[in-house]
């Protein structure tokens, strides 16, 4: 059976170009099963290239969506180069609306700042902060990193700031209201909409 590497959520598309991931988040969809919103299984057999990428696009006639949005069973950053190619690709050909779901550690996983490699391609990186403290932030999100990848995560959604038009964390409603209000603060601090988005299990 074919991997799937793009596939259709409402009025978006979304692309699966990775199943590396620098977190073990508590509630990370992976552990329900092999798909997400009704899609057919999200593991890779292998990492697709850029061509197979943009061939799958054109294959769903991406230009009639919203958004293209960079969201699969991985971190999408983890693979910076082929996503900023394909990224370059749907800009060139006057395609929708580029938008990144990211857990905000692509400078650590590319020991680099890179959020100002996505101007230009990317009009939307959605960030997900999933708590209100540093510590249940750790405890939640698991990064393979440690205790540096809150403050990383942080500064990488103040940098995008600088490069992208629209920027936004997300937060799942089963952490609770506390912490829900907790983020809502450390958001409001960054200059940084939150959105509170319902758990999909």
């Amino acid at each position: 059976m074919a991997m799937t590497i793009v596939y259709e959520v409402g009025k978006n598309l979304y692309v699966n170009i990775t199943n590396k991931c620098p977190c073990s988040c508590t509630f990370c969809i992976r552990k329900n099963g092999d798909g997400a919103y009704g899609s057919d299984s999200l593991w890779l057999e292998h990492e697709p290239s850029v061509q197979e990428v943009t061939d799958a696009l054109e294959k769903h006639d991406y230009k009639k969506y919203d958004e293209i949005v960079f969201c699969g069973y991985g971190e999408p950053t983890q693979r910076l180069d082929t996503l900023l190619k394909t990224a370059e690709f749907i800009k060139k050909n006057n395609g929708p609306s580029v938008r990144i779901n990211t857990n905000g550690l692509s400078d650590l996983i590319h020991n680099e700042p890179t959020a100002q490699k996505l101007q230009g391609v990317v009009d939307i990186v959605s960030i997900s902060l999933n708590a209100g403290t540093k510590e249940e932030y750790l405890k939640v999100t698991r990064p393979s990193f440690g205790e540096c990848s809150y403050e990383a995560m942080k500064k990488f959604a103040s940098d995008c700031k600088k490069y992208v038009p629209k920027v936004i964390f997300t937060v799942v409603d089963v952490i609770g209201e506390k912490e829900i209000e907790a983020a809502r603060q450390t958001a409001d601090e960054l200059g940084i909409p939150l959105r509170v988005r319902k758990y999909e299990s």
